[in-house]
C-alpha cells in the first residue's frame, strides 16, 4: 500500500434514537460536536468531508458525502466514504473515519493514527479498547472498499463482523493508552446522561 494520502471523514448519519435530538448538532462549549469534530479531523488530515443523508448538515459550511444507504448503520456510511475517497483520488488512498459522538479524541492521538498507517499492510487499523474494536475512530483503505459492499450486500451491518474480512492491524490499549490518561479517548455520547457528563468535563476543562 504505497499511497500515503489521508482523507478525513466524520460521521453523522445516525438517527440519535437514544439521545433526544441530532447529538451532531449538541453543543459543548457553544461549539456543536459536528463543528468540533470537523475541526480535529481537518487539523490532522488536511481535507474533511461530512458522511450523511443528503444535504443534512449543509448549514455546516464543509463538504457533505451522501450516505447512500441512510438509516442502515454506520458500515453503509464507511463504504459511502472510501467510494468518496476512491473517486477523488488518483491511486489508492486512507480514510481517517470517526464518529461525530466522541469529544475526547485528541489531535495528538488521530496524528498518531494516521502516521501508523504509513507502513502497514493492512486494509484497516483499528484501535481495540477494553469494548472492543473501535471502527468509528479507524483508518480505512480503499483497498477494502469491494470486501466491505460484499458484506454488506450479504446482509451484514455490524462493522466489526465486516471488518473479519478485510485485513486489519489492532492498535492495542499499551500503544494508544499514553493518549488517554483520563480513560476518555474513546468514550462517545449516547444518552443525554452522557451528554450531560461530557459537558461537565469539558466546561471544566475550559476547552
Amino acid at each position: 500500500m504505497g499511497s500515503v494520502t489521508i482523507n478525513g471523514y466524520v460521521m453523522a448519519g445516525g438517527a440519535s434514537t437514544r439521545f433526544g435530538f441530532d447529538k451532531a448538532r449538541a453543543e459543548l462549549n457553544g461549539e456543536a460536536m459536528l463543528a468540533r469534530m470537523c475541526k480535529s479531523v481537518k487539523a490532522v488530515t488536511g481535507s474533511i468531508g461530512i458522511v450523511a443523508p443528503f444535504e443534512r448538515y449543509a448549514e455546516f459550511g464543509e463538504r457533505l458525502v451522501e450516505d447512500h444507504w441512510p438509516g442502515q448503520g454506520p458500515l453503509g456510511g464507511i463504504i459511502s466514504a472510501l467510494i468518496d475517497a476512491h473517486t477523488r483520488n488518483d491511486e489508492p488512498a486512507w480514510c481517517l473515519i470517526v464518529g461525530c459522538d466522541m469529544p475526547f479524541l485528541t489531535r495528538e492521538w488521530l496524528t498518531y493514527l494516521k502516521d501508523r498507517t504509513v507502513t502497514t499492510r493492512a486494509a484497516v487499523v483499528a484501535p481495540q479498547s477494553a469494548r472492543g474494536l473501535e471502527p468509528l475512530c479507524a483508518c480505512w483503505h480503499t483497498s477494502a472498499t469491494d470486501k466491505l459492499q460484499f458484506s454488506f450486500e450479504d446482509g451484514i451491518r455490524k462493522v466489526t463482523d465486516a471488518m473479519k474480512r478485510v485485513s486489519m492491524e489492532v492498535v492495542d490499549e499499551k500503544e494508544w493508552k499514553r493518549f488517554d490518561e483520563m480513560g476518555r479517548l474513546f468514550w462517545n455520547m449516547n444518552t443525554p446522561a452522557e451528554y450531560a457528563e461530557a459537558r461537565r468535563i469539558v466546561e471544566a476543562q475550559g476547552k
